[in-house]
């Protein structure tokens, strides 16, 4: 989607400070001068935006160009306010019980998956992208709503440790909240990555100042009210919206800890913010990430997963693969089918099911696209398959792209295209395509397929990517929200889902208890024999096997 600040001719606010939704003044003659949303939705969506800059930024579909809706600005005035909003509510939300809050994320559970045809219509019109790749989005918070209040006490209640003096130390640790956690989220997934790295915050007893990214602001501002008609406070959950430049720097410079999706060079200035006030933070970055078809693999299998792999979301999805590593054995079989099911998808601007894949998201990143792939056809890579742009189609639609003879000097051999282009590659040895795979400083997601689950998961062990999926794109990782997911190298820091991801959003506190004894000499015990009595003890416990 593009975004544009409000034209000299348009107000950017009406008289009673509603947003600007009515359309240009003449759609019949242009197809992209009325508002594809209804004025009162977005009204109802962007109410839950702090913003009074008394700016506004026009919002358009991909699908067709047409525009959605005007979305107020923050000031920093604004992520102040916030923020002290937030904290307010936090420190009522942190004597909540936990059983409360896990509640809140059941029902939200149950809300997401009622509304998930109102979810998927408006993450198709914000992103263009297919239908049946948006419903993954209010799957994948489901998954995470129930995981979280299922295991809630499993990660947050205080645990008992190991004393130093069996029966007399008693030690627990608990799991106390950062505080107001700052979330800046991207538009590829809306919804997905608009909530699902805040809940577990919210379940830790923390609150959240959200920045959005501005192309896709009214799915995670739908993601908001549903947190409210779950029963989270509304306080709880704070969203501003701006440029990352400035709103993001505003969360970074206010927040107790930062959790941020994007790109690496973003993330590596948000890293030395967060560094500089010494808090924490969770990246997920950048990838170049690898598949290796092996010579055992099931190619049918590995041709359906390889489809996925490489365009689900038209390639824009951080986990998707942009390098495959096949066999040579099985190579010319595989391509064939590769080829063949990639030529055979259904490409479309639609709200309905039946299309495999749907448009990019914006003139900037159909640039990238177009650029990746002339600039490797120049320089001597074959087209397979695809290898145009469908202005036909709407203004930033791309086919799906197997890319053949890719070189180093090709800009994209190493840099992540972020689109629907995937380059494949010969491999004889297996020690040869394992060091392919990790050539690069990116280290997001891996693929393997192979008839032996044995041998590909002790491959998967040399793989350095955060996550890797065997005989499966990205599903098995991603989807199983008990597993951490996150980069190794520049594809980041940090981790969500699983204990990891919960975790991150409090600090261990260690609360030990004395009884009877003290730590000092006693009954006129001198040092050196405290020493000496403290040296037997230590070497009695060691038989016993005591840790």
């Amino acid at each position: 989607m593009s975004a544009h600040e409000n034209p000299p001719n348009v107000p950017p606010l009406g008289g009673s400070g509603r947003p600007l939704v009515e359309g240009p003044a003449d759609p019949e003659h242009d197809p992209t001068a009325s508002y594809a949303l209804e004025p009162e939705y977005v009204e109802r969506l962007t109410s839950r935006l702090l913003a009074t800059s008394g700016r506004s930024v026009r919002v358009e579909t991909p699908l067709t160009g047409a525009p959605l809706a005007h979305i107020p600005q923050s000031t920093d005035g604004d992520v102040e306010e916030a923020f002290v909003r937030a904290r307010r509510a936090q420190a009522i939300w942190a004597r909540t019980s936990l059983d409360e809050r896990a509640a809140m994320l059941l029902r939200l559970h149950d809300l997401v998956l009622e509304r998930q045809d109102e979810i998927i219509d408006l993450t198709v019109w914000e992103s263009g992208k297919a239908r049946k790749h948006a419903f993954d989005e209010p799957l994948h918070i489901a998954l995470t709503a129930r995981y979280y209040a299922r295991t809630a006490h499993q990660h947050l209640d205080t645990q008992r440790k190991i004393g130093v003096v069996p029966a007399l130390t008693r030690v627990e640790v608990n799991r106390v909240p950062k505080g107001v956690v700052g979330i800046i989220s991207p538009w590829n997934y809306p919804f997905t990555m608009a909530l699902c790295d805040g809940l577990p915050a919210l379940l830790a007893g923390n609150a959240v100042v959200t920045k959005p990214d501005s192309q896709t602001m009214l799915t995670a501002l739908l993601g908001a009210r549903l947190l409210d008609e779950a029963g989270f406070p509304k306080d709880l959950w704070q969203v501003v919206a701006g440029p990352g430049s400035q709103v993001g720097t505003s969360i970074v410079t206010r927040a107790d800890y930062v959790c941020f999706t994007g790109s690496t060079a973003t993330g590596k200035i948000i890293a030395r913010q967060c560094a500089e006030r010494l808090i924490g933070c969770s990246l997920e970055l950048g990838g170049k990430n690898p598949l290796l078809v092996l010579r055992d693999a099931d190619l049918e299998k590995a041709a359906e997963g390889a489809v996925r792999a490489s365009f689900s979301n038209a390639g824009q999805l951080c986990v998707s693969m942009e390098r495959m590593f096949v066999a040579d054995q099985v190579y010319d079989r595989f391509v064939e089918r590769f080829v063949s099911r990639t030529k055979a998808m259904t490409l479309g601007a639609s709200m309905e099911w039946g299309n495999d894949m749907g448009s990019l998201i914006s003139q900037d990143q159909l640039d990238t696209v177009v650029a990746h792939v002339d600039d490797a056809v120049a320089k001597g890579a074959r087209v397979l398959a695809g290898g145009r742009a469908r202005p036909d189609l709407g203004p930033y639609f791309y086919e799906p792209t197997i890319l053949e003879g890719v070189t180093p000097e090709m800009t994209c051999f190493g840099h992540e295209t972020f689109g629907p282009v995937i380059a494949l590659y010969r491999f004889h040895d297996e020690a040869d395509a394992i060091a392919r795979a990790n050539e690069g400083e990116y280290g997001l997601n891996g693929s393997i397929y192979s008839q032996d689950g044995d041998r590909a998961r002790a491959i998967a062990r040399e793989i350095r990517c955060g996550t890797v999926n065997v005989n499966e794109a990205f599903g098995a990782t991603f989807a199983s929200i008990d597993s951490p997911m996150g980069g190794m190298r520049e594809s980041g820091m940090g981790r969500r889902q699983g204990s990891e991801g919960v975790h991150r959003y409090t600090e261990s506190q260690s609360v030990g208890t004395q009884r009877l004894i003290r730590f000092a000499p006693m009954l006129g015990m001198s040092d050196e024999t405290y020493a000496k009595v403290m040296t037997a003890n230590l070497k009695f416990m060691k038989k016993l096997g005591r840790a």
